[in-house]
């Protein structure tokens, strides 16, 4: 019998991510820093205990805050993982929406505690598919529109004979989690999410990704993906950049992103 996803563990290096927490719809109003939180939220949490109701879990704020954050820009993170609604799609097909932090509580010593709501639990209980997330990697993104694509193609990249896939417009703004209402031009959704969050991924990460335009006459009416993991030349690079300062790593990434052709708007 298949494990659910909660069962399973992953290296040191590494967090388990069900799939029901990475295709969803609502992630847009959510920071980089939001997004880094709660996966360290679930990592903390990970475990059979996570998809109990109700079930407290307790962190130290240090995991929780980049060198020289304030508890200010922590809490309003917390704040918006507590309010932001998100619609995750279970395996039968039924669409759940939850927040995705339940309550928390900090101590004067600087310890949290905190829960999962009981609808989150329920999606996590019946989990069965997952990606497998680089903790170093997710650290040193500097796009939240790469953060997202890297775990949706983390959480592509085991699925046999397949390679690309095909997403309309609006698909690819929700797998990059662009707000509703932001980048509706197809230039700007090009040159602000797009190529960059491509350029990173392809920088930093195991992944090589290609994105490119599907056309109906001069208009851009959707993309094809393109993923596979690097060959051992490949992966060193990677590696070697990510040892590498951040600062000066946009320019090392011009010519990265062999994604997207000129197309008029």
């Amino acid at each position: 019998m298949k494990k659910k996803t909660y069962e399973l563990s992953g290296y040191e290096s590494e967090m388990i991510k069900p799939k029901e927490l990475i295709e969803i719809k609502g992630f847009g109003p959510l920071t980089l820093q939001d997004r880094r939180v709660f996966n360290v939220l679930l990592n903390n949490a990970w475990g059979k205990s996570i998809i109990n109701p109700g079930e407290e879990f307790t962190i130290d704020t240090t995991q929780l805050k980049e060198p020289g954050q304030t508890n200010q820009r922590l809490k309003r993170s917390l704040r918006r993982l507590m309010t932001t609604v998100i619609v995750s799609v279970k395996d039968n097909g039924d669409d759940v929406e939850t927040q995705l932090l339940g309550s928390r509580r900090i101590t004067a010593s600087g310890t949290m505690v905190y829960s999962f709501p009981n609808e989150l639990a329920e999606v996590l209980k019946d989990s069965s598919v997952f990606a497998k997330l680089d903790l170093e990697v997710m650290r040193s993104f500097s796009s939240k529109y790469a953060f997202a694509l890297y775990e949706a193609i983390a959480r592509r990249i085991n699925l046999k004979h397949k390679f690309s896939e095909e997403l309309d417009l609006e698909d690819m703004r929700e797998l990059l989690g662009v707000e509703a209402g932001k980048l509706a031009a197809y230039r700007n959704l090009r040159i602000k999410a797009i190529e960059p969050a491509v350029a990173e991924v392809n920088a930093i990460t195991p992944y090589h990704i290609t994105i490119t335009p599907i056309n109906k006459g001069r208009k851009v009416i959707g993309f094809k993906m393109h993923w596979y993991v690097k060959d051992e030349a490949g992966l060193m690079k990677s590696y070697k950049e990510l040892q590498s300062a951040k600062v000066g790593r946009t320019k090392r990434q011009k010519g990265e992103a062999d994604t997207i052709i000129e197309l008029p708007d």
